[in-house]
């Protein structure tokens, strides 16, 4: 039995035309029939790009045309209309893959609806579906890009906290001291709520925005319109400055899927106690749940939760270990 519906597609119903195919936000561990001279991945989240360009892929942001597109299906459902829409305007033949928990089957429904039957292969607790992309109409799904909120800031398909306010982040601007150190790291910024928060205290000499996913930080561009501010895509977790901090900011993400995993955040807190000064201060949100105290302790000399509600809490660590 082939390994991937791709595989399975291609042993028997589906032959791929001529030319390259480009494949929409793969997640770094998705396993992939084609090789590098065949495929070219579109994608913006870092530790993926890296991954994928480790493997030999070319990654490129945007899509550049192919004779096929293939859509890997996030978890975001306007992100996914959005890939699928993206793929129809840039190649003749569109192929979508996805699992059950991130939305496949209603995607499916929905590509049904607006094109008619679709010939598909389930397997492995997921879908694979394709459709030439004269087919229909699917202009009306894609994204308009970033666009700015009731709150005034500028939020786009697919990122965190898309269209309001994080409770965290907002908890924790609130918890911040008038005076902040002068250089300041946004550790996974995300579209910018904190460094804008953090830019209002005083001492803030220049603030460095860290943040993996292109387009939240394509949004933190217009969010945050000051000159102490620099716009870095990095991997936060792998990621080293050319010089310390004296203040690190921190809302860590803690899942890349459906389920929610403290390692993202343990490496978060690692790599803030390495890239702070000695003297440096960590200014930290969590979810409640999450059991982040013994690694706090562990690289932080002082740690000190200083308040929260019942579904997030704060924490304010100094006095990093190397």
């Amino acid at each position: 039995m082939s390994d991937t519906r791709l595989e399975t597609a291609l042993d028997g119903v589906l032959t791929l035309p001529d030319g390259d195919v480009e494949v929409y936000r793969p997640p770094a561990d998705y396993e992939l029939p084609l090789p590098p001279e065949r495929a070219r991945i579109v994608h913006g989240f870092k530790p993926d790009v890296d991954a994928w360009r480790a493997r030999g892929y070319e990654v490129v942001q945007r899509p550049r045309g192919a004779a096929a597109a293939l859509v890997v299906v996030p978890r975001a459902k306007a992100l996914a209309r959005d890939l699928v829409a993206r793929a129809a305007a840039h190649a003749a033949l569109v192929l979508v893959d996805g699992q059950r928990h991130d939305g496949i089957d209603s995607l499916y429904k929905a590509c049904r609806k607006a094109l008619g039957d679709l010939p598909v292969v389930t397997r492995a607790h997921g879908r694979l579906f394709w459709f030439d992309a004269d087919a229909g109409d699917l202009t009306g799904w894609a994204a308009p890009g970033p666009v700015r909120s009731e709150a005034g800031y500028w939020t786009a398909a697919g990122v965190f906290s898309d269209g309001a306010v994080d409770r965290g982040s907002r908890l924790l601007a609130e918890a911040l001291p008038p005076k902040l150190g002068a250089r300041v790291c946004d550790l996974g910024a995300g579209w910018g709520y904190l460094s804008a928060q953090a830019l209002t205290r005083d001492g803030v000499t220049a603030i460095d925005l860290v943040e993996a996913e292109a387009l939240s930080l394509e949004c933190a561009r217009r969010n945050v319109d000051d000159e102490r501010a620099s716009f870095l895509w990095e991997d936060a977790t792998r990621w080293s400055p050319s010089e310390s901090y004296d203040t690190v900011l921190c809302n860590p993400p803690f899942h890349t899927s459906r389920a929610a995993d403290p390692g993202i955040g343990r490496a978060f807190i690692a790599a803030a106690a390495r890239i702070l000064r000695p003297r440096g201060a960590l200014w930290m949100v969590a979810n409640r749940h999450l059991p982040y105290e013994a690694t706090l302790r562990e690289h932080f000399g002082d740690v000190a939760e200083i308040g929260g509600d019942g579904g997030f809490k704060l924490f304010h660590a100094t006095r990093p270990v190397r």
